[in-house]
């Protein structure tokens, strides 16, 4: 496994002036069906590796596949989305976003960077390095 997947993303909290520390985020995307990752961001604001997704309803086994997999069956462009719990972070009746969505678009080989700037009652976004 390489120290970094081909999807990253990094928050920053706006309102506090540092990373934003301990935030659940999932991806979603590929091929029908559609795979779930998550992770929790780091003590810098991080998201590096995406582990697969097993909801408190799965029963039976636990999904086996890695982001660069899934990646790696797409031929051409397909949509992904980042979906970020700020209500989680914030609290639920401090934030005006209980979730922040983004969708993008992920060509096959290329390195996706998707950094958040965020506060209680706006966000920001754009295609990092």
């Amino acid at each position: 496994m390489s120290a970094r997947d081909a999807i990253t993303c990094h928050i920053l909290d706006t309102t506090a002036g540092r990373p934003a520390k301990g935030v659940r985020v999932r991806l979603e995307g590929g091929l029908a069906p559609v795979k779930i990752f998550e992770s929790q961001t780091d003590e810098d604001g991080r998201i590096k590796v995406w582990l697969p997704y097993s909801s408190e309803k799965s029963a039976g086994e636990v999904p086996v596949y890695t982001l660069d997999d899934v990646l790696g069956q797409i031929e051409g462009p397909s949509a992904w989305t980042l979906r970020f719990d700020t209500a989680g972070y914030f609290g639920e009746k401090n934030t005006f976003f209980p979730e922040a969505v983004v969708v993008f678009r992920v060509e096959k080989g290329q390195h996706y960077h998707v950094p958040l700037l965020l506060s209680p009652h706006s966000y920001t976004t754009y295609r990092g390095s």
